[in-house]
């Protein structure tokens, strides 16, 4: 399985001709990460993992396209969508569902804390083909897993660099790539994966920057 990094927390996966886009928000070159998609997986309603309008399209150019998301992004997208809405499907912590050729198990349920004084919202992990796990906006660590590939949202307004250590350490994949980086400088990157290689590679993990559209297999 091939899987290409876009800018922020956007990623694509190919095998065998089938196509999954993962977040493919405001940040990202969505259209780009959605062309020829057959699903996407939607982890939360902010703007930066979700474009509505970039969904919109690909749902008018290809029939076979499916959605899933929490729920009430779903429906939202749903009545942004009716001729489509059979297509558009809600998400939920604990589910095992199969869709275009790829196995998917959802964890989670919600996005981690900004600050009290804003609301909550959902969030769902996906774990796809027992492989590689896209947490969206969250640190939840998918019990009773073994995952391969980790997507490490490696900067946000909701976490510190040691709780991002402390969960890659916890995953324990044997290979971890960055997601969610857009808002750090380039120095501030650097300086922050550091520290997550060097302290979670003493636990067996493998972690390794992608440049915006490189790919790797795992």
């Amino acid at each position: 399985m091939q899987l290409t990094k876009f800018t922020h927390a956007c990623v694509r996966l190919e095998k065998q001709g089938s196509v999954l886009a993962i977040d493919p928000g405001t940040f990202s070159e969505a259209s780009e990460a959605l062309a020829g998609a057959k699903l996407v997986l939607i982890t939360h309603e902010h703007g930066d993992h979700l474009d509505p309008a970039a969904l919109a399209t690909a749902l008018a150019a290809s029939p076979d396209l499916l959605i899933y998301a929490p729920a009430g992004v779903a429906q939202t997208l749903r009545e942004a969508n009716p001729e489509a809405a059979e297509r558009i499907h809600s998400a939920a912590p604990g589910e095992n569902f199969e869709a275009a050729g790829f196995s998917i198990r959802t964890f989670g349920g919600q996005h981690a804390l900004v600050n009290p004084q804003l609301p909550v919202a959902a969030n769902i992990g996906y774990l796809v083909d027992g492989n590689l796990y896209h947490p969206g906006d969250s640190l939840i660590v998918p019990a009773g897993v073994s995952v391969q590939t980790l997507l490490v949202p490696i900067h946000a307004p909701w976490s510190k660099t040691s709780e991002i250590v402390d969960f890659v350490s916890s995953v324990r994949a044997p290979k971890a790539y960055q997601i969610h980086d857009a808002l750090l400088s380039e120095l501030g990157l650097q300086f922050t994966e550091a520290h997550v290689n060097n302290l979670a590679g003493p636990y067996g993990v493998e972690f390794r920057h992608l440049a915006v559209r490189e790919s790797v297999e795992i």
